[in-house]
């Protein structure tokens, strides 16, 4: 893994100038106005804090960055990580996060090591949707409390969505229309500005200029410190069997959920920028960046397609996009840190609904709708569902279990035809004798267990007054032991009512499972044939 990533880094920069270079800065300036604002909302929308989240996607973009396995991805705290954190916050505090965190590295470093990164790959496109959007509706009821000033109470969302229909709660009409403002805002910018100045930057600039002016009733940001290493943040100390033991399985979570955003994006921007991603250097590089980002305060860290995406449409040309990003953002945390402690909680929650809102891919949902894919549209539904209503990680299980029955269930529909031999089908019609008469050619399409094999039975039992069957099972490529013993009963069954079996064309693989579990022995090789033509012949003579 070594040796590949100096290779890789050996061709990343080959040929490079000032020029590349300079490509890389202007890239990496304009991938840090997006993600400023949307660190700062993603840090106070998962618990912590505004600047957490800025300390995560500098620590982020200098260490995941710099070892990713790909030129163009860009990491930091992102939305989906932050339907995790809320929860997490609210049951472990800070620290429960920051122990989470360093967790969730060491799975994601073992996952790299071992070479898990293709896992991705076996997630049905329709339960990642739902999934996403699951996590986008998340994201939305977040920001409750922040647009409104209502307060929501819970240990997860149900319970957090009807504490503000019990509980006796005050409108804050300004943060109300701030919020409403900002949406309204980014929803009509003209898309031509935006790749000049994203909206959600300008939003913002707009909402605290006028918090700085008219001094609305709203919370704000608060002080940012002028430090990456922040008050709270893991130490050693913390490590101990007590604090990580009930922290394990939200661990998991937090790197499963690393695993899926980072390779997903990846895969997308890769294909953006034609170089394919090295998924298992990237888990590394997730894994070590998140067992780092909470040592300094910060929360944990995927690589985002919306920066990703961004850096390269800038021109970036290297992992120097990443570097230059942090570095941006570094310089504004000590310069601007005064003017971002100003800006309204409710501007970020208006960013944060805009984001939440683009953040389905609503190309494939409409594809999944309109072409009426009943197991597409069970599984989105249920996944989305799911991850509302329980751990992210026990939605993607549920979505891939859903995914595996509805397969299954799929592919274990046997086709079963028969078809009586009419002399124009042969080649001498003459041979049409009283043998061939009363034969049958039953051909079989799907996999042969038991779960299939009944289905076999019914359909013989309708052909009683046949005295030879002939299976033909090209379209067989799969058998197991159970689907054999089912085929043995019913060829025992035929053969104790004196009829004869024959068979063709059988796979080579399915013929192993015959000769491997005796079958074959049992009907005899010379009741096995590679065509039904030839059988018929012989019949005939």
């Amino acid at each position: 893994m070594f040796k590949n990533f100096g290779n890789s880094i050996k061709t990343e920069f080959k040929g490079y100038n000032a020029k590349r270079f300079g490509m890389d800065v202007l890239a990496g300036v304009t991938v840090a106005a997006v993600a400023l604002p949307l660190a700062l909302a993603f840090g106070v929308s998962s618990g912590a804090s505004a600047a957490a989240g800025l300390i995560t996607a500098i620590i982020a973009g200098v260490i995941i960055g710099g070892l990713s396995g790909g030129s163009y991805q860009i990491s930091g705290p992102t939305g989906a990580m932050t339907a995790i954190l809320v929860s997490l916050v609210a049951q472990y505090q800070l620290k429960g996060v920051f122990i989470a965190c360093f967790l969730s590295g060491i799975i994601l470093l073992i996952a790299g090591i071992f070479k898990l990164g293709g896992l991705v790959s076996f997630i049905p496109l329709p339960v990642i949707t739902g999934f996403t959007s699951g996590i986008a509706i998340i994201i939305a009821f977040g920001q409750i409390d922040n647009a409104t000033g209502l307060k929501g109470s819970g240990l997860n969302n149900i319970e957090k969505l009807l504490s503000y229909f019990t509980t006796p709660q005050t409108l804050n009409v300004a943060a109300l229309i701030i919020t409403l403002a900002v949406v309204l805002f980014m929803a009509f910018y003209p898309k031509k500005a935006n790749a000049v100045c994203p909206s959600s930057l300008v939003a913002i600039i707009i909402a605290t200029a006028a918090n700085m002016i008219f001094k609305f009733n709203v919370a704000s940001v608060g002080e940012i410190p002028k430090t990456i290493f922040l008050s709270d943040r893991l130490e050693l100390s913390m490590l101990d069997f007590a604090s990580i033991k009930p922290l394990i399985l939200p661990a998991f979570s937090i790197a499963a959920l690393g695993l899926i955003e980072s390779l997903l994006c990846g895969a997308s921007a890769g294909r953006m920028k034609n170089e394919k991603l090295d998924a298992d250097r990237e888990l590394v590089a997730q894994g070590i960046g998140n067992m780092l980002i909470p040592f300094f305060g910060g929360v944990p860290a995927t690589a985002a397609i919306a920066r990703t995406s961004v850096a390269i449409k800038a021109g970036g040309q290297t992992r120097i996009t990443s570097i230059v990003h942090s570095l941006v953002l570094l310089l504004s945390m000590f310069v601007l840190g005064g003017v971002m402690s100003e800006i309204p909680l409710a501007a970020l929650a208006g960013v944060l609904i805009v984001t939440a809102w683009r953040m389905n891919d609503w190309e494939v949902i409409k594809d999944i709708f309109k072409r009426k894919m009943r197991s597409a549209i069970s599984q989105y539904l249920i996944t989305m569902a799911a991850t509302v209503v329980f751990d992210l990680t026990v939605a993607i299980i549920i979505g891939i279990v859903l995914s595996l029955i509805l397969f299954v269930a799929k592919i274990s529909n046997i086709q079963i035809t028969t078809s009586d031999v009419k002399p124009e089908k042969l080649a001498d019609s003459s041979k049409y004798n009283e043998k061939i008469k009363n034969t049958v050619v039953v051909y079989v399409t799907g996999p042969l267990y038991f779960g299939t094999a009944g289905k076999l039975q019914e359909k013989i039992d309708e052909l009683n007054d046949k005295e030879i069957y002939i299976f033909s099972l090209r379209g067989v490529t799969l058998a197991d032991i159970s689907g054999v013993q089912a085929l043995d009963d019913l060829v025992s069954k035929l053969h104790n009512d004196s009829k004869t079996v024959y068979f063709t064309c059988v796979q080579p693989d399915v013929m192993e499972i015959f000769s491997r579990s005796g079958f074959s022995s049992k009907v005899g090789a010379d009741n096995f044939y590679w065509s039904t033509d030839r059988i018929l012949t012989e019949l005939g003579d």
